[in-house]
C-alpha cells in the first residue's frame, strides 16, 4: 500500500482549515469573546479554504491545480489580513482603529454576512484589540502562522504537481 502525499497533505490543509474555523466560532462562543472584522474575515478564510483543499485532495491534474491555486490565494489573503490585523496590535493603545467613517470591502462584506448569519458572522470587536492571548501570541498572530504554513505548503504542493509527469 503506498500513501499518495500530495492527496494527504492537501486534506491535511482542508482538515486544518475546517478545524481553526469550527475552534473560532467554539471559542468565541464559549470565552465570549468579542470579533472583530477581520477576525470574522479571516474565519470566512479557513471555511473557503477547507473545501478548496479538499478538492485538491479528491482531484487530479488541472482540477487539482485550480483549487490548490485558489487554496494558496485565500492563505495569501489570510497572511495579509492576519499581518495586517498583528500591526493593528502592536500599535500603542487608541492610536490606531480598523474601523472609518468609510467601510473597506472586508468590513462590507463581514457586516452582510452578519446580517445573514449572525452566529457565525457578527462582528462586535475591535480588530486592534488583541483579546485572547495563548502562550504570548494573540490569535491574529496564531491565524498569521497557520495562514503562512498553509500558503507555503500549498505552494510546494503547486510547484511539485508541475513536475509530476501529465
Amino acid at each position: 500500500m503506498t500513501i499518495n502525499a500530495p492527496r494527504s497533505l492537501w486534506m491535511l490543509i482542508a482538515t486544518a482549515s475546517a478545524g481553526l474555523a469550527l475552534a473560532s466560532i467554539v471559542l468565541t462562543e464559549w470565552l465570549a469573546l468579542q470579533p472583530c472584522h477581520l477576525c470574522i474575515f479571516q474565519r470566512l478564510l479557513y471555511m473557503l479554504m477547507a473545501p478548496l483543499a479538499l478538492m485538491a485532495a479528491l482531484t487530479h491534474g488541472l482540477a487539482r491545480r485550480i483549487s490548490g491555486t485558489l487554496t494558496a490565494l485565500a492563505a495569501a489573503g489570510g497572511v495579509v489580513t492576519a499581518t495586517y490585523q498583528t500591526w493593528l496590535q502592536a500599535q500603542p493603545a487608541g492610536s490606531v482603529s480598523c474601523t472609518g467613517a468609510d467601510m473597506g470591502p472586508i468590513e462590507r462584506l463581514v457586516e452582510w454576512l452578519g446580517m445573514q448569519l449572525p452566529t457565525l458572522f457578527m462582528a462586535t470587536g475591535f480588530c486592534e484589540d488583541k483579546g485572547l492571548i495563548i502562550f504570548n501570541f494573540s490569535l491574529a498572530q496564531w491565524a498569521l502562522l497557520c495562514f503562512l504554513l498553509a500558503l507555503l505548503l500549498s505552494l510546494w504542493l503547486l510547484v511539485r504537481s508541475r513536475r509530476e509527469p501529465r
